[in-house]
């Protein structure tokens, strides 16, 4: 099990307000109040929330799959389309791996409101590397 302890206290993640709220094999979840400091200048959840949702949580999920084998895992593309505008309430993400492979996982998120309409859709892809050193 990883601690809480074992993770930096300041990152993006904790500033914006970005929970992580389930895991399995292949399949992450999350969540994001929607507050003034996920806002942007004309009151809508800023685009670059998605993309760090995104990226964060699917990096969490190949992490806890290859952790234990020493390697590391780290975003290589993310790819974000914005469909619906967010104003209040919470985003939810949900995220599936679709391609697992030996050097790199593809992920699909789907973002939705509180009323479960879809507002966002991400592909990421994390590359597994062994540590440097």
């Amino acid at each position: 099990m990883i601690a809480d302890e074992d993770f930096p206290k300041e990152t993006l993640h904790s500033v914006l307000g970005i929970e992580l709220t389930e895991h399995g094999d292949g399949f992450v979840k999350g969540k994001v109040p929607v507050a003034d400091r996920v806002k942007q200048e004309l009151g809508l959840v800023h685009g670059g929330v998605y993309a760090a949702m995104a990226e964060g949580l699917c990096s969490a999920g190949t992490w806890m799959a290859h952790h234990q084998d020493g390697l590391i895992v780290s975003g290589q593309q993310n790819d974000t389309s914005f469909l619906r505008p967010v104003t209040e309430g919470t985003v939810y993400a949900d995220c599936r791996a679709r391609h697992k492979g030996r050097t790199t996982w593809v992920w699909e998120c789907e973002f939705t409101n509180d009323e479960g309409k879809l507002c966002a859709l991400s592909r990421v892809t994390i590359a597994i590397r062994p540590p440097r050193g």
